[in-house]
């Protein structure tokens, strides 16, 4: 049997529903209670009523002017549940006319209340002087045409008694109700809360090498089915978050390798030969051409990982996107004479953006220097700025073969290359679409590549303008 520990949730679910239930049999104990003692004192009040009508016909004055009750004077049908009466009648001006045995010398009250039994029956709890509680009723007779005033009085002592045996009737069996509740509440909750252990049992199986695994989803189970399937959408973004870990890591250490690897080729083979210094000066410019990839490499990872830790600040600033595109375009007059090849900057207004100069850069760079690469001899390559609404478009188009359709989804991620088999001089590693991508989505902009008809690709980067961004942050200021 399952030990009981008052953490588990089922043994707090089993004092809860415990501590409820005696709540409302106490509330409802409370309420029998309050019912059954005013049962029992209108049952007092009817016997006193019956026994004034009943005394009221049997009274009579004696010629000497006292008043008497017949000897035919009886006790009403059930009264003989109860103790005897008290009774006792009183003149209007309070003088005692008659009290019977069991009243002896005692008195009803000392002294008639104000309208004590005109027009009714007046009712009220009194206490006698010897300390006996009394439930008291009176009323206003005339008995052979002289007023009088009736009381008949019943001790509460029997009511009290009978209460006591009911309260105790009704409350002996509470314990052993609240027990068996307890423990019925507990083994429910337990039935309950064993689909939970199951899928905790499942999950804590679950490691890094089973992330493919899945908690079972019942339908039937409702809320539990709903938390199996949030678990199992948590696993999925898991493993794809480990295996882009994975990839990651594979492509890092690859792309890593290549360049140490002929760094240290060519290291090996120019110490083993005699050369000339121009050679040497040869050996040394193809290690320094290769510690360059790595460079760039390095520094593209370090972009990345602080991405992924969030460590960015941006310092958004507000500037003509052209002159950002005639920057972008200065950088490559090298390579572009080099490829012969033209990079074309159109503008048809003063386009005005507001975003980090250092992060648009590099994006813009990225984007242009891939056009260029997939741009053949003597191609051409264009960068247009237009607006667009509160938005600011730039496009980059390139006259090269294209990217198949099926892959331009997959262009944006790190280390993907569109051609598997292409050399690592033209192709580099897969990251600077990726860097961009993520430059321009975290200051609220959008990259997107689709192809042209024709021939080549078309990059378009769409970004806040900074018209809109300046109305933005006011109406902040002024919500504020």
């Amino acid at each position: 049997m399952t030990s009981i520990n008052r953490r588990h949730i089922r043994t707090r679910l089993a004092v809860w529903f415990v501590a409820l239930l005696a709540v409302v049999l106490l509330s409802y104990l409370g309420a029998a209670c309050l019912l059954l003692l005013r049962d029992l004192r209108s049952q007092l009040v009817r016997h006193a009523i019956q026994d004034i009508e009943t005394v009221e016909g049997l009274l009579y004055f004696t010629p000497q002017g006292q008043l008497k009750v017949r000897d035919d004077y009886h006790n009403h049908a059930g009264c003989h549940l109860l103790l005897e009466r008290l009774m006792e009648v009183r003149s209007p001006e309070g003088n005692v006319l008659l009290r019977n045995e069991v009243l002896g010398s005692r008195s009803l009250g000392e002294s008639l209340l104000p309208h004590e039994g005109e027009g009714g029956y007046s009712e009220r709890e009194s206490l006698m002087s010897d300390g006996m509680r009394i439930q008291l009723v009176s009323r206003r007779h005339s008995v052979e045409g002289h007023p009088t005033i009736i009381r008949v009085g019943y001790s509460q002592e029997p009511l009290w008694k009978q209460f006591r045996a009911d309260l105790v009737a009704l409350l002996l069996p509470l314990p052993g109700v609240l027990v068996i509740a307890g423990i019925g509440g507990y083994m429910l909750a337990s039935k309950s809360l064993k689909p939970i252990q199951d899928l905790t049992r499942r999950a804590s199986e679950i490691n890094s090498d089973r992330l493919h695994e899945r908690l079972p989803v019942n339908a039937s189970d409702g809320e539990l089915a709903d938390l199996a399937v949030v678990f199992n959408t948590v696993l999925v973004r898991l493993e794809q978050s480990f295996e882009q870990l994975r990839r990651f890591t594979a492509d890092a250490s690859h792309e890593l390798r290549t360049p140490l690897t002929v760094m240290r080729s060519v290291g090996e083979v120019g110490l083993r030969k005699h050369s000339t210094p121009e050679a040497y000066r040869d050996v040394i410019g193809s290690m320094l051409e290769e510690a360059n990839k790595v460079t760039r490499l390095v520094d593209h990872l370090l972009t990345i990982a602080r991405a992924d830790a969030g460590q960015v600040q941006l310092h958004p600033l507000m500037f003509p996107a052209a002159n950002m595109a005639q920057e972008c375009a200065s950088l490559f007059d090298v390579l572009l004479e080099e490829n012969g090849q033209q990079l074309k900057v159109e503008t048809t207004e003063d386009t005005m953006v507001c975003c980090d100069w250092l992060l648009l850069r590099q994006a813009l760079v990225n984007v242009v220097h891939n056009a260029i690469k997939y741009t053949p001899r003597g191609g051409t390559i264009s960068v247009r700025i237009r607006s667009e609404g509160d938005q600011v478009v730039v496009e980059v188009e390139d006259s090269g073969p294209g990217i198949p359709e099926d892959q331009l989804s997959k262009i944006f991620e790190r280390f993907y290359r569109v051609e598997e088999g292409r050399s690592r001089g033209s192709g580099g590693a897969g990251l600077g679409l990726a860097i961009a991508s993520w430059s321009i989505e975290i200051q609220g902009g959008t990259i997107a590549a689709h192809n042209n008809e024709g021939a080549g690709c078309v990059f378009t980067i769409t970004l806040p303008a900074a018209k809109h961004v300046v109305s933005a942050e006011i109406q902040s200021k002024t919500n504020r």
